[in-house]
């Protein structure tokens, strides 16, 4: 009987490939594109001199409609691209895309930094650029007419780009905005 049982333990253990569990486990989609945009060295005057660590700048997108910035510092370039990227995931926005582009044009101020996006007919491609072109790029959209204005901070432009696209309205509800309207002045008159 003890056979029996260390026969069916044994027949039921797969048999040991050669290499690691990481290289036998599959690998996880990315669920978000991910771009660092800008790396700065700052510094602190402490009394021994001067410490140096990373700011990073990251854009992250699903390539479909939704888009988030994060910025942090770390020790190094890749503890802050790591932390920049968890800031960027806690903050995605949902932003309103017409087919390529984008539905109505817009224009946002940010501090120092001013954008201008202009939705642009199909095989424009993205006319934007640097920091623009990079936040544009993991949002979805093919087709798009930017400018810069005012400052140029990368990490103002970043967020001011980010505001533009948080700004802009669904096709759908401006085009039949005047009929809602309407239709509650309608209802509220009925209920009175």
């Amino acid at each position: 009987m003890a056979e029996a049982i260390t026969k069916t333990t044994t027949d039921s253990r797969a048999p040991r490939q050669n290499g690691s569990r990481r290289e036998q486990m599959p690998a996880e989609p990315k669920q978000y594109e991910e771009v660092v945009i800008n790396i700065d060295r700052v510094s602190r005057v402490v009394k021994g001199g001067r410490r140096f660590r990373f700011k990073a700048l990251v854009v992250v997108g699903d390539g479909k409609n939704k888009v988030g910035i994060g910025v942090a510092k770390g020790a190094d370039v890749q503890a802050a691209i790591a932390k920049a990227t968890e800031v960027a995931k806690k903050h995605i926005v949902v932003i309103a895309i017409d087919k390529t582009t984008i539905p109505h044009d817009t224009e946002v101020r940010f501090t120092g930094a001013q954008v201008m996006l202009k939705p642009a007919a199909p095989g424009t491609g993205i006319i934007a650029g640097g920091v623009v072109r990079s936040v544009i790029a993991v949002t979805g959209i093919k087709n798009l007419l930017s400018k810069s204005l005012g400052s140029t901070n990368k990490v103002n432009i970043a967020y001011a780009t980010v505001e533009a696209l948080k700004s802009l309205v669904p096709k759908d509800e401006w085009l039949n905005a005047s009929k809602k309207t309407a239709k509650k002045v309608v209802a509220t008159e009925e209920t009175k």
